[in-house]
């Protein structure tokens, strides 16, 4: 009341204080950061280490155990999870929640060096990074060219392009995907070694004793300090030819004699594919608390200077720009917000037919809106889909504080009260009501506060958007509405005074209602056994999610060849596809393609961070569409089916490619995920194939498969240690020859050439080309004895083909294998259900056998969790609030009988309208409680304070209703209109949040019942025998029945 009064003795006080909101909220509102989701800040770091040529299970047994081992030392960590392929180990260390991070990855380091001491000679440091599901790519800036080769377009994005990227704030990348690195290549033939008697090994000795790296000093000669440089590194690529090759003889041997020196590239492991021509990209990621548009934006603005900067003939663009979703979802929900205001401000005046009440109502709309973003940013929030939410959510219940004013004036009008007078009695006497209700809504949003993880991240941002707009509305209606009122509206008080439709309806509906007193008990009693009922059958029979699916133009797909398919076969399998994609989806519907093929260089140890392949057999390809007909389910069953029949040895599995899909599936990369686990992995494998039978029988099921790497083909080579040491050799020899005929000397004899017009280091390396070595007998023929042809590998050792593990995952120090599945028009609940009774079939598993689900499926549960405990929360906050206020347990409970109703109204329209329950929808549940609650709140409070006035409970409630009948319908449908575009989901990402605006339609609608037909009801019988008489216990107070004046005038 006294805002009220300060409002209306200071009136051009009121009007200043909202122009510097809107000034200033404005200000905040060009400034704040846009992206497509809040930071997560998920406490998760990553460990790659590789080392070429060691084979998986030398990976595990090398570095994961070990690395694992000391990290048990480290704080904090909830998992450690490994993969392990040929030359890599990929190590992901999740931390619980509320982990120092910055102590996390101080002793994450230091750990790791300290594990140096027990790897591996030779082996190189390990890249430590911290990357979660929130620095995922947003683009990739793709190099093309008609004129350098794939491994020149890898070096010029590396050191000419890439060093721009720096500059940028929030931008970080990986390597470039998709060529090797620049390196002095020396290619041995295998039968000139043996013609001149030389070993690989005698090779790389040469080259390491004539191409050093070694300082160089200084010398002092009169007055002049002269530098010493020396030749100790060659300078050009050719003087490698020239270095000698010492047998102890008169006449040498050079490299030019039995190798071919080249400027060339590491041996190709993997290429990438842009729109199927072999290209090199880079991906564009943002760190975590950037945003995702500023980071796009400023990058478009480097593009022409990098582009300044680059060789002739090489051009750049910018591809897979995740920000054009982010900039039409943010569209998407401003546009819908303005509707919902226009809407509400029809609804407002086709109830009021006050033109002057409507303008006041939907002028608050904005200046709400424009603060709660002002205070938005100053609480270091972003603009995401789930503020906007929030934002947009807001609306309609904004419209209830501005609304119940407004209206509430109207009534005074009607009393025949001169304006001012009307004005000031009608806010004064709503005042604190409005006020239990602001904190009843804000009640609902208090569990954000304690959630955790994703569900609390998600959750916050739209429970600060609502709070701050509502904290700021209610403001409003207690001083910018009355200082317009006064200024703007009529007192007419002969049009009050006619009879209109609505008044007729009302005399009807408190006609009906009075009867349904005569019957209140069984009435109530049967409408909350089946709400309770329905309620309980609907919530178990939903479909349930994490996030709603959302149709896109953009798709990404896994595919995988035979085991062990070379890299050049498979690239020509990914060709075929994009082919047999142009003709089923329209060549000229495929705006562009991305695929890389096979793994990243071991020099580049981050790169299997942000995309992992399991060898030279697979591929990831990434596909953006100009347009989907109908359903992306259905598109993708329709990719699958044809390439089945097209191409049946290839695999398919499709992954998320929306940021959204990926920030909540944590790096899981199907929603589906079994994990078997266990010491013998034979065992996992056979029990992880019986789980593999039971998803294929699940109809709605795709995509099953288990995508490790199990039988691998190999070459074994045996070597007999006893022949060999008869033959002057051990196995170091045989090792080093080999790893030069088979690798290259890069991992065994470091040696480094500086050069070109950057001066930028590269690796030398002896290798052998990999066309000589075209059988199991050239293979054989490998020369290894110094100054000698013989022997030869074949001498020494046998070689089998074999079949091996190309990939071994672990959890902790136990190794699992993985069943993955996608989902088509299914959800994830269903699939979670039906894999439990899956796991449950094989029966009692052996003694260290485990099976557990991974993926997408411990997400919805966490999330669910989160969820309902924060409703309970909310349930529990409001009923003391309540009680508090009321001074009545009996009369909370009357106003809490409506939650139900609402839970069953949201529910219902989801199931009509073919939604499923999930985080968005849930929030529109929890949403409607507390709108509910609010109008519940507006007619239990005059209920009651008529019953403490009269003593009649069945009376007092028909009072309330026929009082509050046009203020809560009003509100009501005023905040439908507001949510219609929403929950209807208008333009890109509407499918994201339209379930949302669902579950507060229906929620509404629902509400609307239970307040003016059921609540009514209760109370009449829950109140008809409660006392009037004041709890006081206070002598001093009147209204107490433990009053004293005789002792109150002493």
């Amino acid at each position: 009341m006294n805002l009220i009064r300060f409002a209306l003795r200071k009136p051009v006080s009121i009007m200043v204080m909202v122009v510097g909101l809107l000034f200033f909220g404005i200000k905040a509102t060009k400034e704040v950061q846009v992206d497509i989701l809040p930071e997560m800040d998920l406490p998760v770091v990553y460990i790659a280490h590789s080392f070429h040529g060691y084979t998986p299970q030398q990976m595990e047994g090398y570095f994961t155990k070990m690395y694992v081992n000391m990290m048990l030392f480290a704080n904090g960590i909830k998992s450690i999870e490994t993969k392990n392929t040929q030359g890599l180990t990929l190590m992901k260390i999740n931390f619980y929640e509320g982990t120092d991070m910055g102590e996390a990855i101080a002793s994450i380091n230091a750990l790791s060096s300290r594990s140096q001491v027990f790897l591996p000679p030779g082996a190189p440091p390990p890249f430590i990074i911290r990357f979660d599901a929130s620095s995922q790519p947003v683009g990739q800036l793709v190099f093309r060219s008609d004129t350098k080769t794939n491994n020149e377009l890898q070096d010029i994005a590396n050191f000419n392009a890439r060093p721009f990227l720096i500059a940028i704030p929030g931008l970080t990348t990986a390597p470039p995907f998709g060529g090797s690195p620049r390196t002095i290549e020396i290619n041995i033939d295998p039968n000139k070694l043996r013609t001149h008697a030389l070993s690989p090994e005698q090779v790389v000795e040469a080259i390491s004793r004539q191409n050093i790296t070694s300082p160089s000093g200084n010398v002092y000669i009169n007055d002049i300090n002269y530098l010493t440089p020396t030749n100790n590194t060659l300078k050009t690529v050719e003087e490698f030819g020239d270095i000698p090759i010492f047998k102890g003889q008169v006449d040498n041997v050079y490299i030019r004699d039995v190798a071919t020196v080249k400027d060339g590239a590491d041996i190709t492991t993997g290429y990438a594919l842009i729109d199927g021509k072999r290209s090199v990209y880079i991906n564009i990621a943002k760190s975590g608390n950037a945003s995702t548009y500023d980071v796009v934006r400023n990058l478009k603005k480097a593009i022409p200077n990098i582009q300044r900067n680059l060789p002739e003939g090489v051009s750049i663009s910018y591809e897979f720009d995740q920000s054009v979703y982010v900039i039409n979802a943010v569209k998407s929900l401003v546009v819908e917000g303005v509707l919902g205001a226009l809407l509400t401000g029809l609804m407002v005046l086709l109830f009021l037919r006050d033109r002057r009440a409507a303008l006041i109502v939907i002028l608050t709309i904005p200046i709400s809106i424009i603060a709660g973003v002002l205070f938005l940013k100053l609480f270091g929030q972003t603009i995401n889909i789930m503020s906007l939410s929030g934002l947009a959510l807001a609306i309609g219940i904004l419209v209830d504080e501005s609304t119940v004013t407004v209206e509430n004036i109207h009534q005074h009008f009607a009393m025949g009260k001169s304006k001012a007078q009307a004005i000031w009695d009608a806010c004064k006497e709503i005042a604190f009501p409005k006020l239990l209700i602001l904190l009843c809504i804000l009640a609902v949003f208090a569990p954000a506060i304690v959630m955790t993880g994703i569900p609390g991240a998600l959750f916050m941002p739209l429970a600060l958007a609502i709070g701050f707009s509502m904290i700021i509305s209610f403001l409003m209606s207690q001083t910018f509405v009355p200082v317009m009122a006064n200024w703007l509206m009529v007192n007419k008080q002969e049009h009050e005074t006619k009879e209109n439709g609505f008044d007729r309806f009302k005399v009807r509906f408190l006609h009906f209602l009075s009867h349904l007193m005569q019957r209140k008990k069984i009435i109530f009693s049967l409408s909350m056994i089946a709400a309770m009922i329905t309620v309980s059958f609907m919530y178990i029979h939903i479909g349930k999610d994490v996030l709603p699916s959302v149709n896109s133009r953009q798709f990404q797909v896994r595919i995988t060849a035979p085991e062990g398919t070379r890299i050049e076969k498979t690239e020509q399998k990914i060709k075929a596809v994009l082919g047999e994609l142009d003709t089923l989806l329209g060549k000229d519907n495929v705006s562009i393609s991305s695929t890389f093929i096979g793994q990243h260089p071991s020099t580049f140890a981050v790169s299997p961070i942000y995309l992992y392949n399991a060898g030279p057999h697979e591929a990831l390809m990434q596909v953006a569409l100009r347009s989907v007909e109908g359903d992306t389910d259905a598109m993708k069953d329709k990719i699958r089916k044809h390439l089945q029949k097209r191409m049946p040895e290839l695999k398919l599995s499709f992954e998320p490619i929306e940021l959204t899909e990926k920030i909540l599936s944590q790096g899981a990369n199907t929603p589906v995920e079994i994990r078997v686990s266990g010491m013998m992995k034979k065992m996992n494998m056979m029990y992880a194939n019986k789980l593999l039978t039971k998803l294929k029988e699940l109809d709605y099921m795709r995509d099953q498969q288990i995508p490790q790497s199990m039988n691998y083909p190999a070459l074994e080579i045996q070597i007999d240690r006893t022949r060999a040491a008869q033959l002057g050799l051990d196995a170091q020899d045989i090792a080093k020859s080999l790893v030069a005929t088979t690798a290259s000397s890069r991992y065994t004899s470091k040696n480094m050439w500086v050069g070109g017009m950057m001066h930028i280091a590269y690796d030398v390396q002896v290798q052998m080309p990999q066309h000589l070595l075209t059988s199991g007998d050239e293979l054989a023929n490998i020369p290894l004895s110094k100054n000698s042809d013989r022997p030869v590998l074949g001498d020494v050792a046998t070689i089998t083909p074999v079949k091996t593990m190309g990939e071994s995952y672990n959890d902790g120090t136990m190794g699992y294998t993985t069943v993955t599945a996608n989902l088509h028009q299914a959800d994830l609940e269903r699939a979670k259900k039906d894999v439990e009774l899956a796991i449950a079939s094989l029966g009692e598993l052996p003694k260290g056998i485990n099976i557990k689900l991974a993926g997408m499926a411990p997400v919805l549960d966490d999330t669910f969790n989160s969820l309902l405990s924060g409703l309970l929360i909310a349930v529990i906050v409001i009923f003391l609030m309540l009680t508090a206020n009321f001074q009545s347990f009996k009369v909370s409970f009357v106003i809490l009988t409506t939650v139900p109703f609402v839970v069953l109204g949201s529910l219902l329209l989801l199931r009509l309208t073919g939604s499923t329950l999930n985080l968005q929808s849930f929030m529109g549940i929890i949403m409607s409680v507390g709108v509910s609650i609010a109008n519940a709140v507006l007619l239990i409070n005059n209920a009651e304070t008529l019953r403490l006035q009269t003593g009649d409970a069945a009376t007092s409630a028909l009072q309330a209703a026929n009082l509050r009948m046009r203020p809560i319908i009003m509100t009501t449908l005023a905040m439908v209109a507001g949510m219609l575009p929403m929950a209807i989901g208008f333009g890109e990402g509407g499918d994201q949040v339209s379930p949302l605006g669902r579950a507060v339609v229906g929620g509404l609608f629902a509400s609307t019942f239970s307040v003016l037909i059921l609540l009514p009801l209760l109370f009449s019988w829950i109140q008809q025998k409660s006392s009037i008489t004041s709890v006081s216990l206070d002598p001093e107070d009147e209204s107490s029945i433990h009053y004293s004046p005789s002792h109150t005038n002493l």
